[in-house]
């Protein structure tokens, strides 16, 4: 059976959307479907949830009606009891009786209450302490592994979960301390090897990186020719598997992605000990965690640059269609590579399509999101951006905002582009966005 609560809703938990929806055809839904454990109603559109749920909200505004499963209670309550008639030999012995069992059910309710508290304490520390035995590594140290033990690790690299220009990436095992730990293991092209110096600098940096937005790094491989980073495994898969299935996520799940995106890379440019750019900022390299937050991952390939330098030079690296266009130019190259990257697939958030729609024919004013986007923008058709999704239009203020960020951060020019600092602080609302020019101006400068 479905329970109503009003006003209620957990906006980063959903994974499926129904809409147009009656509310009865949302809650139906729900309960045939075995991973559903909420629906949110609102309007004409009903979202689908699942455990585990996190930061969840009341507010009279929401407009909105929480629906959860529950199951059937064949308990009936029973009609008025007829009234017994005993008759006592004094009042005495009423009043005796009362008090004995007032007495012993506060005992037991005494009990049951100290028997709850201490089993949810104990619930609590052993999560806790399962939680810290599956990750026995720990943070700030890039351990080192043998190609036998990750072999061992992958059962001979078996279960393939990616792939990409860099390497393969495998789902494996570790082992420590009889507690078995899931990751994934990226074994490296031989193409894209490394000097000895280089790769270890590199693996030794990245391990000192720890953010909430950021694929955890667990350690890596160096024997002979062979080269293998290890990662904490993710299980809900990629930005791009969300995004481009055939069910549209939410709009309050797809700012939550953008903004915790932004987030990790305002700490890869700006708060590491050694600065790092990504080079290979995409969908596909960001991972969702099992509480639906955006993971950056692949950073362990990226050019790293010491503090005194802004700039560098390296090969070409990245994705066709989020490549910056001085990687064709053979310009110096910055932490705007990763921001016009983020600017492309910020547009992709908003729209739930790709970059480059092969759908559409070459003369298609849609077939390139980038350009179809500045012209819906200058010409107010927002609406025509996110193919009519009512939750975003009722939010028009941030889905401007999100577009007009976009649009500063795949400038040609990298010096307009913003930072990802002011990225973090348009999206999140804690700084104005200006209009912003067309592809081609170099003539106007932010400042945040």
């Amino acid at each position: 059976m479905m329970t109503p609560l009003l006003n209620t809703d957990w906006p980063f938990a959903d994974y499926a959307r129904l809409d147009p929806s009656s509310e009865e055809e949302c809650k139906n839904s729900c309960l045939n479907d075995c991973s559903c454990s909420v629906v949110i109603f609102g309007g004409s559109s009903c979202w689908k949830k699942k455990l585990p749920l996190s930061n969840g909200r009341q507010d009279d505004t929401l407009g909105k009606t929480a629906w959860l499963k529950v199951t059937n209670n064949s308990f009936t309550p029973p009609g008025k009891v007829p009234p017994v008639s005993v008759k006592y030999k004094s009042n005495a012995a009423i009043t005796g009786l009362l008090g004995g069992s007032v007495c012993v059910n506060f005992i037991l309710l005494t009990a049951i209450i100290a028997l709850g508290f201490f089993f949810m304490r104990s619930r609590k520390q052993f999560k806790v302490c399962e939680h810290q035995k599956r990750f026995n590594f720990e943070y700030g140290t890039a351990h080192s592994f043998t190609y036998s033990m990750l072999e061992s690790a992958t059962n001979g690299f078996r279960e393939e979960i990616g792939s990409g220009s860099f390497g393969v990436v495998y789902k494996g095992t570790i082992t420590v301390g009889g507690n078995v730990t899931p990751v994934a293991v990226k074994k490296l092209d031989r193409t894209f090897m490394t000097v000895d110096k280089e790769f270890t600098a590199e693996v030794n940096a990245i391990g000192l990186t720890h953010h909430k937005n950021l694929v955890r790094f667990i350690g890596y491989c160096k024997e002979a020719d062979k080269r293998l980073l290890v990662y904490e495994y993710m299980s809900n898969g990629t930005v791009a598997d969300y995004l481009f299935g055939e069910l549209r996520p939410s709009w309050q799940s797809r700012i939550n992605i953008a903004q915790g995106i932004a987030r990790g890379l305002l700490y890869l440019h700006e708060e590491c000990t050694t600065q790092i750019i990504h080079c290979d900022i995409k969908p596909q390299n960001i991972l969702v965690d099992d509480y639906y937050n955006a993971r950056i991952s692949d950073f362990g390939l990226a050019k790293l640059l010491h503090l005194n330098q802004s700039q560098t030079n390296t090969a070409i690296r990245g994705t066709k269609g989020y490549v910056a266009p001085e990687w064709f130019k053979n310009k110096p190259v910055s932490v705007k590579v990763d921001v016009y990257s983020f600017g492309v697939m910020l547009l992709e958030i908003v729209c739930c399509r790709k970059n480059v729609c092969m759908e559409f024919s070459t003369s298609d004013e849609r077939a390139i999101l980038t350009d179809w986007a500045f012209d819906c923008f200058q010409s107010g058709m927002l609406d025509a951006l996110v193919n009519g999704d009512m939750e975003a239009l009722n939010d028009v203020a941030q889905l401007e905002r999100f577009v007009k960020v976009a649009l500063w951060c795949i400038q040609e020019d990298p010096n307009l582009r913003l930072t990802m600092k002011q990225v973090t602080q348009m999206l999140e609302g804690l700084a104005e966005v200006p209009s912003p020019p067309s592809s081609t101006s170099f003539s106007v400068t932010v400042q945040v």
